[in-house]
């Protein structure tokens, strides 16, 4: 019967699946991380000095510093990192599991900065007094955090999808992509239980 017996087979592909789980379980802080940061950093800006000249920057609008991020990174890393790297240790590049690790490393200090700001922010806040609309800090105080966090996410979004693709069994890269995907879900998840 073959619902109560497995092939050898089966039984090896199961065991791969599971052998991702550590990695799953360990970037689902990453995106937790990434949606704080896209959601209460929109608040701070909403209350710090936007204004570029006479023009007021739009606070969602600050997010395009993770593009940004995302685009150097990609392009330093491609251009510059890994053409080093060749000569240096005659490989093509980082391994998937090293560029998760740059990206968790990048988004730690992303958080840090973060928490520099926020407690900047707070103190002028306190010293102001609540009945001001705008805090005499400037948003440009945001941009290391964005930029770190988005440089943090084009290495761990490339490796963890290279990761679970190439290391799940053949019959199961559709599960694989779903397994990157729910990290993504969980995170934001947690994020807005946090």
């Amino acid at each position: 019967n073959p619902w109560k017996l497995c092939s050898v087979t089966k039984v090896e592909e199961v065991k791969m699946m599971a052998r991702l789980l550590p990695v799953w379980a360990t970037t689902i802080i990453f995106w937790t991380t990434y949606a704080q940061m896209i959601t209460f950093s929109v608040e701070q800006a909403s209350t710090m000095d936007r204004s570029l000249g006479s023009f007021q920057i739009p606070a969602g609008s600050l997010t395009v510093f993770f593009v940004a991020a995302i685009l150097i990174s990609l392009a330093v890393y491609d251009r510059v990192i890994v053409p080093l790297w060749k000569c240096w240790r005659n490989k093509p590049g980082f391994s998937s599991l090293q560029r998760i690790s740059i990206g968790l490393t990048l988004s730690t200090l992303g958080m840090a900065a973060a928490a520099l700001a926020e407690m900047k922010r707070l103190s002028i806040a306190k010293a102001v007094g609540r009945d001001s609309q705008s805090l005499p800090i400037s948003v440009y105080f945001l941009i290391p955090q964005f930029f770190l966090v988005g440089a943090g996410e084009a290495f761990i979004y490339t490796g963890q999808l290279d990761f679970f693709i190439t290391q799940s069994p053949k019959s199961m890269k559709t599960m694989s992509t779903g397994l990157f995907l729910t990290t993504l879900s969980l995170g934001f998840f947690l994020s807005s239980f946090l």
